[in-house]
């Protein structure tokens, strides 16, 4: 698989089987991304994994307690700008549509939604979690840093035929995950990435979001 195929390929998938993935893999796919660029070679990234038991731990402490979302814990950054202006309002709302006409929840069943909502707190049945964390001191350079090591995580999944959905969702919950993952008052959780291979019977995989097109948002010059 070369460069642009991982990158067409890649998608946020929502539905996983029940396939483990092995730690040489794992091993293999992260050794590869820390050679992400980052500014001045800070590497603001930080990783824990979880499998097995370890992930059924952190499922057991947040199940019982799906009945406090959409909010949980409280979000520890603010995901979505407020307000968030056009064209990204249309952007996300049109996501989320697709999302949930797939699943054929209608937008008036938020029992529903709250539900396909929590599925991500149990990595959409994904057999890994790999949860990325920064530095507190860090700014928007660093953040942006980090991004491009999440992005080359999941463009490496799909060069070992796994898929991957990154969740920044799990800020929701927070302070679990710092006590679970043992994080030091200076250090917060960005993101998780659901990690393991595609049910790609599954309908909510089976659609993909829309893309701008080249033109609505670049300028090129001097060609």
């Amino acid at each position: 698989m070369n460069v642009t195929e991982a990158v067409r390929s890649r998608k946020s998938c929502r539905a996983f089987l029940d396939k483990p993935v092995s730690e040489a893999t794992v091993r293999e796919i992260l050794d590869a991304a820390r050679w992400a660029p980052s500014g001045g070679n800070l590497q603001p990234w930080l990783v824990h994994v979880l499998t097995g038991d370890a992930l059924q731990d952190l499922f057991d402490r947040i199940t019982p307690r799906f009945n406090t979302l959409p909010m949980a814990e409280g979000a520890e950054y603010q995901v979505y700008p407020v307000p968030l202006t056009a064209p990204y309002t249309g952007r996300r709302f049109k996501c989320g549509a697709d999302l949930y006409e797939s699943l054929g929840i209608p937008r008036k069943d938020r029992e529903g939604r709250y539900k396909q909502f929590a599925r991500n707190f149990l990595l959409f049945g994904a057999p890994v979690g790999i949860f990325i964390s920064i530095d507190r001191q860090m700014n928007a350079p660093q953040w942006a840093d980090v991004g491009m090591f999440c992005q080359n995580i999941m463009l490496l999944a799909r060069e070992h035929g796994l898929d991957t959905c990154p969740q920044e969702a799990w800020t929701y919950w927070h302070k679990t995950m710092t006590k679970v993952l043992e994080l030091p008052e200076n250090v917060m959780l960005f993101c998780g990435i659901a990690l393991g291979y595609a049910d790609t019977g599954h309908p909510v995989n089976n659609w993909r979001t829309e893309r701008a097109e080249l033109e609505d948002f670049a300028v090129l010059k001097g060609f």
